[in-house]
């Protein structure tokens, strides 16, 4: 995203969008990538929702929040493309907001890795994260990517805790 300062994320994160919504997808190779052909879309309140969830010392990912809407809603999986920018739209949201605060800096993406379209970006997450007791390490030699520590033993149950 771009601009972030002049968009109203909260706004976008009102707007549903016709969502939640399913859709049949007959594209084999999609199909075989994500295991059925039953789509579910979710919106961007959902996501806020599940991530102001996320204790304090948590951790999710972007994939175990689309696992969980899936199952709730009896879809094969959550739409990928979305998910991601839902899930930034309610960091943004929370930033912008003077109360309710979303812990979106608990949401990881696949694998344990920072978000680097978060508000100020993988320094500020890395810092919040590593305030709350978790270990951020770096990998690459050139393009840097920044990665929670053993990220799965902190991941928070969603389906056990509310779901």
């Amino acid at each position: 995203m771009a601009n972030e300062q002049h968009k109203d994320f909260n706004a976008m994160l009102h707007d549903s969008k016709d969502m939640p919504k399913f859709q049949i997808i007959t594209d084999t190779k999609s199909i075989e990538k994500y295991g059925g052909s039953k789509m579910y879309f979710a919106p961007p309140l959902d996501y806020d929702a599940v991530m102001k969830r996320i204790p304090w010392g948590k951790l999710t990912t972007v994939g175990e929040i689309r696992a969980y809407f899936a199952s709730q809603s009896g879809a094969d999986f959550t739409e990928p493309i979305t998910a991601g920018i839902f899930v930034s739209i309610a960091a943004w949201a929370s930033f912008q907001r003077e109360d309710s605060e979303t812990p979106y800096w608990r949401t990881l993406k696949a694998g344990g890795e920072l978000n680097e379209k978060y508000p100020g970006g993988i320094a500020a997450q890395r810092e919040k994260l590593e305030a709350e007791g978790h270990t951020v390490i770096q990998k690459g030699r050139k393009n840097f990517r920044f990665y929670v520590k053993d990220y799965e033993k902190a991941l928070f149950p969603l389906a056990e805790n509310g779901g």
